[in-house]
Parts: C-alpha cells; sequence; structure tokens
C-alpha cells in the first residue's frame, strides 16, 4: 500500500474509525477494569469491534491500545506485559483490516505531568518506547499520538516513535472552548501553538480528536489550516458534546448530523475524517456516504 501521506495527495479524503470505549463498555468492560488486557482476554470481541468499523467502511482502524503506554498499565500491575498487549492490540486490528486498509496505533497520554514532578522525561519515553515497539511489531502502519495537551509530551511519544520505528506518525490535540470563544488545551496551548510546535517536529499528520463535534471541529480545523496549509489533518470527533438524560451521559449528534456536517469539515481543510466518543459503525458509514460523492466528484 501507498504510505497515508501518499495517499492524501492527489486531495482524496480518507476515513477513519468510530468510538472503542462505548463499544467495550457495550460488550461488559466494567469501569475500572483495563481496556487494553481484553485484548489477550476477549480477543474475538476486540475483533469484533474493528472488524465492525471496516465493514462500515472505515479507510483505516485504530488498535485498543490507547492507555497502553507502561505508566498507565502500571495502574493495573500490568506494566510488565505492555509489550505483549500492545503487540496483540496491533495484530488483531491488523486482522481486521487485512492487507487493503490502514491500521494507527493508537498512543494516548499518560496523565502524569512534568510540570509537577510527578514524572521524568526518561521515564515518559521509555513509556512509550516499548508500547510504540509493541504496536510496531503487531503491524501497524503508522503511530497514532492522540488526545494530548501538553506539546512537551507530545514532542517525547513522538522522538520515541521516530527512534524506535520507521511509520508514519499522526498526532493529535483536544481542545475545549473558552468563555471567550477561543479554543485550548487543558495547559492552554491553542490550535496554533499546536501546528506550529508538530510542524517543527515534523509529524507526517497532525489534527484534533475528542473534547468537540464537529461543529467545534470545523472552527479549529480552520484555525490549524491558518497556520500551516499544507500539512495533512485528521479529525476524530465526538457525536456533539454530551448532555445528560436519564443519568447517563448522552451524544446527541446522530450519523445523519454528523454526514450534514462533513463537507463543512473538509471544505475547513480536514483530509482523514472519523468519530471519538459517542459515534458508532452507523456514523462512520453515514459519513461514508458523504465522503464517497466528494472524492467521486474531486476526481471525476
Amino acid at each position: 500500500m501507498k504510505s497515508i501521506k501518499d495517499e492524501l495527495k492527489n486531495g482524496k479524503v480518507l476515513l477513519s474509525d468510530g468510538g472503542w470505549g462505548t463499544y467495550l463498555y457495550a460488550k461488559g468492560l466494567q469501569m475500572g477494569d483495563c481496556p487494553e488486557l481484553w485484548n489477550d482476554t476477549h480477543r474475538n470481541d476486540v475483533l469484533e469491534i474493528a472488524k465492525t468499523y471496516i465493514d462500515a467502511g472505515a479507510d483505516m482502524i485504530e488498535t485498543n491500545s490507547f492507555g497502553g503506554s507502561k505508566i498507565k498499565l502500571s495502574q493495573y500491575n500490568l506494566e510488565d506485559k505492555t509489550y505483549e498487549l500492545n503487540k496483540l492490540a496491533a495484530e488483531i486490528s491488523r486482522e481486521a483490516a487485512g492487507e487493503s486498509k490502514y491500521v494507527i496505533g493508537s498512543v494516548g497520554p499518560t496523565g502524569k505531568f512534568l510540570l509537577t514532578g510527578e514524572v521524568t522525561e526518561e521515564e515518559l519515553y521509555d513509556s512509550f518506547k516499548i508500547q510504540i515497539e509493541g504496536l510496531r511489531d503487531g503491524g501497524v502502519d503508522a503511530i497514532c499520538i492522540e488526545t494530548f495537551y501538553d506539546t512537551l509530551e507530545a514532542e517525547i511519544a513522538i522522538k520515541a516513535a521516530k527512534e524506535n520505528s520507521d511509520l508514519e506518525i499522526i498526532t493529535t490535540f483536544t481542545f475545549e472552548i473558552a468563555i471567550d470563544g477561543t479554543y485550548n488545551t487543558m495547559m492552554g496551548i491553542t490550535p496554533t501553538q499546536m501546528a506550529e510546535k508538530l510542524t517543527e517536529a515534523k509529524v507526517d499528520i497532525f489534527g484534533t480528536n475528542c473534547g468537540n463535534g464537529f461543529e467545534g471541529m470545523i472552527e479549529i480545523v480552520k484555525e490549524i489550516r491558518k497556520a500551516n496549509s499544507e500539512m495533512p489533518i485528521l479529525v476524530h470527533a465526538n457525536a456533539g458534546l454530551p448532555i445528560e438524560a436519564d443519568g447517563k451521559l448522552v451524544y446527541p449528534d446522530s450519523p445523519e448530523r454528523m454526514a450534514e456536517l462533513t463537507p463543512q469539515l473538509i471544505e475547513a481543510g480536514a483530509n482523514i475524517i472519523g468519530g471519538c466518543c459517542g459515534t458508532s459503525p452507523e456514523h462512520i458509514s453515514a459519513i461514508r456516504t458523504v465522503v464517497d460523492k466528494i472524492n467521486f466528484s474531486f476526481h471525476k
């Protein structure tokens, strides 16, 4: 296969997968359980999730490894299984994707803060290194360093990916809207600052995920695109902002609503579109229809 970046060079829009967490809980994962352990104990359930997104039309799927860093897994006393669980995550998604679809290895933040002295740069690097080695050896096509909020931790993860693999590197930050209408991470990083830092870090693709539905993502993508007109942008959006209904968090954006907003997101500058919290295979299928029409009209 071409690299993901090469696949995007002719203007094609690619479709990624949707949320994994909600799906895992629906299959029986309990609060407080380790999702990554399911790669070993509930392999068929994880494989079914991955296959469902491929069947819905995704061009690429992630791996069940968001919390698979050594530091995160130590919370479950599973740090010694870091390499194994990540390799399994990659192998499962690769089986679902086959050789014609892309697999991107999910790497989330550790939850530890350098500023407070909870962790050192060396500990972060080692934590990400082992995770990335497992994903690499399991057969991913790219590393997706996602949902970050601190540029320094992201840069350490990027360094670990560059020095321990030859894979493409995708990096996304999560932003929240401030009272003044601007978007920032919890550490105060703006989309513009993220774009500048990640351009310097020489990632292959950058973007944003979680924290917003398509409406918010449109504005974020516009700001990112102003800062860098060339870098491919990936967006994994929530199904809207969650609201409480009957004591539960509900994501309000239907598949139809996300499909309706897809052209605006692409016009803003997004090159890869997928879902995060609250999205389902139905959302991906609806977006697939729109993406196919846009790709057809662009290339005819």
